[in-house]
């Protein structure tokens, strides 16, 4: 089987969940009176609402933690959880770097290339 082959049966495979999980809520949807589907309906919006409230509480301290850690330039260890400093990343122009390169072959010592990876993504 080529690659072209192999993404088309992950998608029909990835299809075949969504129909799997489609048919499993189709089944519960049968089994529950129109008052039982309201309160559930009544109690999911009572939750997405207290669900909204606290994400918004955990991206201004996550944004407060990183911008601490930031200004320590240190990695910070609590109870649970830990804030990692990472070292800010130096990037290059490479097309600049490589058109320089001809012109001086010693830069080549210099140059290191990572492994190649994959993202699958839909279309």
């Amino acid at each position: 089987m080529d690659i072209k082959e192999k993404l088309d049966r992950l998608s029909e495979m990835q299809s075949q969940a969504d129909v799997i999980r489609l048919h499993f809520d189709d089944l519960k949807a049968q089994i529950l009176t129109p008052e039982l589907q309201q309160a559930l309906a009544e109690i999911d919006a009572e939750m997405n609402t207290a669900m909204d409230a606290l994400q918004g509480g955990i991206k201004s301290i996550t944004d407060e933690i990183k911008e601490d850690v930031i200004k320590e330039c240190a990695t910070v260890k609590g109870s649970y959880l830990m804030a990692v400093w990472n070292k800010a990343r130096v990037s290059w122009d490479t097309k600049g770097l490589d058109g320089y390169a001809v012109a001086h072959p010693e830069m080549a010592a210099f140059r290191k290339e990572g492994d190649p990876s994959v993202t699958i993504r839909k279309i």
